[in-house]
């Protein structure tokens, strides 16, 4: 599963904040070999032009202080090229991956790798839809147990129990 946050909701937006998890839909093991980058915003604007939007900032601007300061904080921030080495790695090995809306995250994320000339680590049929899984159920299940919201690994976290409860939910096996 992965899940970005950022600046805007255009395949050319910056990225703030990737985090990824990994897990078996058909278990109840916990996800895990997570992944969390906080993005060089600077680089991504001014090198490759990547777009911020100002609807997005003032969206931003209303979340809870908490979620703004790791979302914006200065600290360990990554450039591209250790963003897609790193994400590059913990792709190795995964038959499929998951997001709340590919039109969204993949998009941003294959548009970034155009950017910055690499080829991307997944294959156009590995990707998959949480949202539409989600949507067959009688009630969203993220609302049931999600803590944290706009933090890219937490999010990760919960959209893959979902997708766990919700597999289980209909008898998914393989």
């Amino acid at each position: 599963m992965i899940d970005l946050e950022t600046l805007g909701v255009e395949p050319d937006s910056v990225i703030i904040t990737l985090g990824a998890v990994k897990f078996n839909p058909f278990s109840d093991e916990e996800p895990n070999r997570g992944l969390y980058l906080r993005c060089d915003v600077e680089e991504q604007s001014e090198k490759y032009g990547r777009s911020i939007d100002d609807n997005t900032l003032a969206w931003w601007s209303k979340q809870k202080q908490e979620i703004q300061d790791e979302a914006f904080g200065d600290h360990e921030r990554v450039n591209m090229d250790s963003l897609t080495k790193q994400l590059n790695k913990w792709c190795v090995g995964v038959d499929y991956l998951w997001c709340q809306g590919p039109l969204f995250d993949y998009a941003i994320l294959q548009n970034l790798y155009k950017n910055v000339g690499k080829p991307c680590p997944w294959n156009f049929w590995q990707i998959r839809d949480s949202r539409t899984v989600f949507a067959m159920m009688p009630s969203d299940p993220r609302k049931a147990i999600q803590e944290q919201l706009h933090n890219a690994l937490a999010d990760c976290y919960y959209q893959a129990k979902c997708l766990q409860q919700t597999y289980k939910h209909f008898g998914v096996t393989r």
